[in-house]
């Protein structure tokens, strides 16, 4: 049924799927995120892939029978201003968990173009040891799926740095919206950088 369905909004859009992953486990980037669409969009990348999934989606959705279609999808309510907690517990499930356990988070966390991702999913993927499966939409080639599988180090810059490069050809649903790959840890001076820089 999900497959049929997928195919049928992928011919009625016009897009094209590409890429595939075997991934059961990591964290699923959901980006650009541009539109409105991004939601349906991620669950036919999430149904072509056959992956069993769970969401991250602010609090506000989860009220009344759409709340309850957004559990029923896999969503996790989020409060935007208190996430500390829910990336702990996420955490420990990803990594005490026996099943395929799929996280996807939308990491611009807005639709308006904005000056930092948010860095959840980078944190949950290093502290839980799980890879980072990038998807994506592309407007102005029409297509929407995954690339390659990314595993985070100890290097943030370069981690950012390769995922700046997967997504430096992707424009989303409205490309104008679109946030730059990049996390306010990037900022941070690195070790032995600012005592350099007072050095006389």
């Amino acid at each position: 049924m999900r497959r049929w369905l997928v195919r049928s909004l992928l011919f009625v859009s016009r897009y094209k799927m590409v890429g595939r992953t075997d991934e059961r486990v990591g964290i699923f980037i959901g980006a650009p995120h541009t539109s409105n669409w991004d939601f349906v969009i991620g669950l036919m990348v999430m149904w072509h892939n056959d992956l069993p999934f769970r969401v991250l989606v602010k609090q506000e959705w989860f009220v009344g029978p759409i709340g309850w279609v957004m559990r029923r999808l896999g969503g996790i309510p989020v409060d935007r201003d208190n996430p500390t907690g829910l990336v702990r517990d996420l955490v420990r499930e990803a990594r005490e968990g026996d099943k395929p356990f799929v996280l996807v988070v939308a990491a611009e966390g807005t639709r308006k173009q904005g000056e930092y991702w948010k860095s959840g999913f980078y944190r949950i993927a290093r502290l839980a040891k799980l890879p980072l499966i990038p998807g994506f939409v592309d407007h102005d080639t029409r297509t929407m799926g995954v690339g390659p599988t990314i595993w985070p180090t100890r290097d943030v810059r370069a981690d950012m740095d390769a995922i700046r490069a997967f997504y430096a050809d992707k424009g989303g649903v409205k490309p104008a919206n679109k946030t730059t790959p990049r996390l306010r840890e990037e900022d941070k001076p690195a070790k032995g950088e600012r005592a350099a820089e007072v050095t006389p």
